[in-house]
């Protein structure tokens, strides 16, 4: 039992992803940049700066990028009673995953940001606006791996 919450832990651990942020508002040519760290749990915390205006917060996943389910194969009865074949298996979203993340800075602004990704989720890309309606183009791209 040890043993399987220790795997458990290292396989989790595995699945933490850093994302580098670029940020073009609409309205001029200037990028930004930002991080977001996902847990791989469906979430994780986010920045981004913006004319020396830092934003932090955090953000979670609205719909996810894959869904797992079990598949049975097949089902019968012998003399050792009841058995059946199957196994859990993986399949892509069409739409790829969306998230939502809310931010403020330390003067109390806001900005909130609607994400899409691919069903890998190394890339993806979204919107984000600001409290005086200002809206900014983002993409996102995985670092490393």
């Amino acid at each position: 039992m040890r043993y399987t919450a220790i795997i458990a832990a290292l396989a989790l651990a595995g699945c933490a992803s850093t994302y580098e942020l670029k940020v073009m508002p609409r309205d001029s040519g200037k990028i930004y940049t930002g991080t977001a760290q996902d847990s791989g749990s469906g979430e994780g915390s986010i920045s981004i700066t913006i004319d020396n205006r830092t934003y932090n917060g955090t953000w979670t996943e609205t719909q996810p990028s894959t869904a797992t389910g079990y598949v049975m194969g097949g089902i019968g009865w012998g003399r050792r009673g009841f058995g059946s074949l199957g196994s859990f298996i993986t399949m892509d979203n069409p739409q790829g995953g969306e998230a939502k993340a809310l931010l403020t800075a330390a003067d109390g602004s806001g900005l909130r940001c609607d994400f899409k990704s691919g069903a890998e989720r190394r890339v993806g890309g979204g919107v984000c606006k600001d409290d005086r309606g200002r809206e900014y183009d983002v993409q996102i791209r995985r670092v490393g791996r």
